[in-house]
Parts: structure tokens; C-alpha cells; sequence
């Protein structure tokens, strides 16, 4: 018997089973299909094949990363949670999966990447607790500067730049899309029929991170929880298929419960001061001198004729 392929994805947080949207697709699908697939959740993206995350690999050696590229190898597999559907619901959910990308996937990077108080109380911090040292010095820097190359992509911007009348532009964008959505699901359980779908894996890979996070700035978030069922959609995908990371923890996230938090903290400020202090050395920033005291004298009186000793 073959081996599973191997999921490498981002650790979950916040009552998810991943922070990341692209992961959540992938999971979900694989949930949704009946894919064994052998997980693997980390903190760091270079432990991963690709470099980045999510990213399978298959029994083949074959990376995949995009989860586009991940569901149709999963189909090829015979893990096809889209075997039921209709021609024309299947392009419905082409055509919806498309829309989340151009209206919904902008607001989403905008609000955990690019909105400044977001980012830095937020997804900053999330990613710097996680990630190992010396990784979590520059690697969020690093990863929202690509957040912010796909946005100018999506928006064909290379000079946009955070600001209200942005944020106005792309938070209407997502609204029509959640709006299109709600009123594509009504009070079904999922969006054709009693199965999830691809585009079930999609709409909550994108909507559950807005629902379950705890932003300063909730715009989307209170826009999101003004659809009931959309919520409850996410929550109910949570609990069949995802219940032991819906559990024990709350819905925000509590940077202060981090398991052995202190710790770490310390550790990586001894590691840190050691690479500095090494540093130094080094380049001769700190030097060591030896200096060699001279012993003191000593003096004995024998028979009332002082010697003097070194």
C-alpha cells in the first residue's frame, strides 16, 4: 500500500485548525473528500518542501503549493468532493470561487496585512510567538511585503498604499461579495445540497479566519457577522469536521495563554543577546584583554633581617 501524501500547513489558532486562509481551503477540501492525508502543522515555512505554506507532498515526490494544484491532484486521486455536482453547478462554483478571489481575497489581505493597527496587534505578533528564532525577526516583515505585492497585483496598483479611501473601496467590494454569497446559500446547510463542495472549502477558508480572529479594526468582521447564515456556516463546518480545534480556546486568542510563553521569551533573549555579544567579538567590535598583574611583595623578618619576597 502506497503512503499518504503529506500536508505541510500553518498551525491553527483562534478555535481554526489553521491561521492561514490558503491551508483552511486545503483542509477543508481534504475534510469534505475523505483524503488520508498525512498532516503535518508547523510554525516555520522553511521546514516545508516548497518553502512556504500550504504545500503537499505527494507519495511521488511531487510538491504541490497552490491549492488550486492541490485539489486537482486530490481529484485525480479519486477524492473528488465535487463528484455530485452538476455542469451548472459547477460553473456556478467556478464563477463564485472566482469572485471571492477578485472582490473578497483583497479585503482580506488588506485587513491582516496591510491595516497598520491589525498588523502589528494582530498578525505580527501572532506570527513572532510562533515562529522559531531567529525566523520571527524577519520573516513577518518579509511575508507582508509579498501580502502587499499580491494585493497591488490583484488591484493592478504598483503605487497603492493603505488609507481610508482604500479601505472604504475594498471593504464595499467585500460586502457585495458576502452579500452574493448569503443570498446563494439561503437556508441550506451548504451551497449545493447536503454535501460540501470546493466552494464550501473556499467560502470558509476565506470567511472563518474574519469570523474567528479578534481584529481592533472588525469592520469585515462586523459585516460578516450581520449574515447569520454565513456565520453559522462556518461555525457548523467547525464542528463536524473540525471539532478539536474548535475547542478550549476563545474566539480572539489570547497571546497571554500561549503555552510557555515566559519561557520562550527569556530563552530567546539569552539566544538573542548570545548572537549579539558573538557578533561583537567577531568583527572586534569588543575585545578581551589580558593583563597580567604583578604579585605583590612580601616581607619576612628572621632573626631581625627583613627579607623581601615576590
Amino acid at each position: 500500500m502506497a503512503a499518504p501524501d503529506e500536508l505541510f500547513c500553518w498551525e491553527g489558532d483562534w478555535g481554526l485548525p489553521s491561521v492561514s486562509t490558503d491551508c483552511l481551503v486545503v483542509l477543508a477540501y481534504a475534510q469534505f473528500a475523505g483524503a488520508p492525508l498525512k498532516l503535518r502543522k508547523i510554525s516555520n515555512p522553511w521546514r516545508s518542501p516548497s518553502g512556504s505554506l500550504p504545500a503537499l507532498r505527494t507519495n511521488q515526490k511531487e510538491t504541490l503549493s497552490r491549492p488550486s494544484d492541490i485539489i486537482i491532484h486530490l481529484r485525480k486521486q479519486k477524492y473528488n468532493a465535487d463528484y455530485d455536482l452538476s455542469a451548472k453547478e459547477g460553473a456556478d462554483s467556478l464563477a463564485f470561487i472566482s469572485l471571492m478571489e477578485e472582490k473578497l481575497m483583497p479585503a482580506l489581505i488588506y485587513t491582516f496585512w496591510i491595516e497598520p493597527k491589525n498588523y502589528v496587534d494582530v498578525t505580527r505578533r501572532w506570527y513572532a510567538e510562533h515562529m522559531p528564532f531567529p525566523l520571527n525577526f524577519f520573516l513577518p516583515g518579509r511575508m507582508q511585503r509579498r501580502q502587499l505585492e499580491k494585493l497591488q497585483l490583484l488591484r493592478g496598483d504598483e503605487s497603492l498604499e493603505a488609507g481610508e479611501e482604500l479601505e472604504k473601496e475594498l471593504y464595499r467590494d467585500a460586502a457585495e461579495c458576502m452579500n452574493l454569497l448569503s443570498q446563494r446559500l439561503g437556508s441550506h446547510k451548504f451551497f449545493f445540497g447536503d454535501s460540501p463542495s470546493s466552494l464550501d472549502a473556499y467560502v470558509f477558508g476565506h470567511l472563518a479566519p474574519i469570523l474567528k480572529s479578534k481584529l481592533p479594526n472588525g469592520k469585515l468582521q462586523q459585516c460578516l457577522k450581520s449574515l447569520d447564515n454565513l456565520t453559522n456556516f462556518c461555525t457548523n463546518i467547525l464542528l463536524l469536521y473540525f471539532p478539536r480545534d474548535n475547542r478550549g480556546k476563545p474566539e480572539g486568542g489570547d497571546f497571554d495563554h500561549v503555552p510557555n510563553k515566559r519561557r520562550k521569551q527569556i530563552l530567546s533573549a539569552l539566544v538573542a543577546l548570545g548572537a549579539m555579544l558573538s557578533y561583537a567579538l567577531l568583527t572586534g567590535m569588543v575585545s578581551i584583554q589580558h593583563v597580567q598583574q604583578e604579585a605583590p611583595k612580601m616581607s619576612v623578618r628572621v632573626l631581625g633581617v627583613e627579607i623581601l619576597t615576590s
